[in-house]
């Protein structure tokens, strides 16, 4: 359970992973599909020391707002600064497949992230959520809810062995439209689809008069900050797509990619809180993502595109300036 975060003990471990990786030939590395694999019971759990964590860390990840957000007893442990839940994202408790499940997530890090431009931790990556998708602040990584978090997901990674190929891991992508969102229909899909779930102003309904909701606010004070990666267009539209209205699964979508796209460009469109320093993100513009909505860039494509699209130009303007810096 215990997790080294010393930063040498980190590059030393990811290092390692990368030699692995380039010695072992591609027909060693396993594959799990997610969708055909059956998660852990959360009711099978013991009560010994180590289940009692799994369970502290469920209840963290289903009832966040209430455990640990702006109703936590005690002040000290108000880690979230809104109403999000973690599996507002992370569907079903983390084990919907193409909504970012954690299923295996345990063996999948430490790993290189572009925005950080460093290999990070599990650890690391838990709390980079909590400062964006939940707009609030960093879980101390020595304290019980750290722990907490990270026994729930080694136990929701029961059986899938490290460095695994995870089919339907992370998001499915959309087929782009190719061109500018159209906010306008973005704003007719949210109307017609979207808005009887999280209120004709995208702010969600509550769970009766706590400061959980029902159904999650998109926009507004208690949602994802414009830090979040949420805030992309074609991540907030991937996974629209394949999970959206609630129920959807990704081998049933219900909006088509056009929809979807131009639905995402419209919730993030509206207003939301702001992340300081978003400036010191991405310190190699090169491996900024094209759909990142806040500068500075590496090309010299106006925010708004980068905002709405279209991409393929960005993209196109990011692979020439990389050649020319090999």
């Amino acid at each position: 359970m215990k997790r080294s975060i010393h930063l040498i003990s980190m590059l030393s471990l990811a290092a390692a992973a990368v030699a692995m990786a380039r010695e072992a030939p591609a027909a060693d590395v396993q594959q799990i599909d997610l969708a055909e694999w059956t998660p852990p019971s959360i009711g099978s759990v013991g009560d010994d020391p180590f289940g009692k964590l799994v369970k502290y860390g469920y209840a963290l990840f289903t009832d966040t707002p209430n455990q640990i957000g702006p109703a936590a007893i005690d002040p000290a442990k108000r880690f979230v600064g809104g109403g999000l839940t973690c599996q507002n994202c992370h569907l079903k408790a983390g084990t919907q497949p193409y909504s970012v499940p954690l299923m295996g997530a345990w063996g999948q890090f430490p790993q290189y992230r572009a925005r950080e431009a460093q290999i990070d931790t599990l650890e690391d990556r838990i709390n980079g959520c909590f400062e964006r998708s939940m707009n609030g602040h960093v879980i101390p990584l020595d304290g019980t809810e750290m722990k907490a978090y990270l026994a729930y997901i080694k136990w929701l990674s029961t059986g899938i062995p490290d460095g695994a190929k995870l089919i339907g891991a992370g998001m499915k992508s959309i087929k782009e439209p190719g061109r500018a969102a159209d906010l306008d229909n973005g704003a007719k899909v949210f109307a017609d689809t979207c808005a009887s779930c999280h209120g004709k102003d995208g702010r969600g309904q509550r769970a009766g008069k706590g400061p959980g909701y029902q159904f999650p606010p998109l926009a507004g004070p208690d949602s994802y900050n414009n830090g979040a990666g949420m805030t992309r267009v074609l991540t907030f539209a991937s996974f629209v797509r394949y999970n959206m209205p609630f129920g959807t699964t990704f081998d049933a979508p219900v909006l088509s990619d056009t929809d979807a796209y131009d639905v995402a460009a419209y919730v993030n469109s509206l207003e939301r809180p702001v992340r300081p320093n978003l400036d010191k993100d991405f310190p190699n513009k090169l491996q900024k993502p094209v759909d990142t909505p806040y500068g500075p860039y590496a090309d010299d494509f106006p925010p708004e595109q980068h905002k709405y699209g279209p991409f393929d130009p960005i993209r196109a303007k990011i692979k020439e300036l990389a050649a020319a810096r090999r």
